[in-house]
């Protein structure tokens, strides 16, 4: 058996921050020539991309942001432009179908390397209210003061 090969490119912090995260979805997207030397080299940015269903019926992702290899000339391409995400007819079909009735929304949540591939994760998400964000910071002071307090005790307990 071997291991698959896992690297993290880029993480989508804001996404666990603006929405509930209600199911995750791994795709292929499609990459020109040098913009795959980019993302192996982590010049990529997904915080202010989205996702879409176009009238294809194919998924986008919008304004993902991939930096031009710098090594590369002629074959670099625009670094904001509109690439497609591959998935399977039937999973989105299913997206659509919850985007359009349950008010859902698709937001991308990390570009990584998976083997020689690189994918990228979205995530079936509803928005949050102010009242919620609240509530998520107060979780992690919370959770940030428990972790201090216990670190604490164990320091002075040795």
């Amino acid at each position: 058996m071997s291991k698959e090969y896992y690297k993290v490119v880029a993480n989508n912090k804001k996404a666990g921050y603006d929405y509930f995260i209600e199911e995750r979805y791994e795709c292929g997207i499609t990459l020109i020539g040098t913009e795959v030397k980019s993302v192996r080299m982590g010049k990529v940015s997904i915080k202010e991309s989205y996702v879409q269903i176009d009238s294809h019926g194919e998924l986008i992702i919008i304004g993902m942001n991939i930096s031009p290899y710098e090594k590369g000339n002629i074959f670099n391409r625009d670094p904001i432009r509109t690439r497609k995400l591959l998935m399977h007819r039937k999973e989105i079909d299913k997206l659509a179908g919850k985007v359009k009735t349950d008010g859902y929304t698709l937001v991308p949540l990390r570009v990584y390397l998976k083997g020689s591939l690189v994918k990228v994760e979205i995530g079936l998400a509803r928005g949050k209210k102010n009242y919620d964000k609240r509530e998520t910071i107060a979780k992690k002071d919370m959770k940030r003061a428990a972790e201090k307090e216990f670190k604490n005790l164990n320091v002075k307990g040795l």
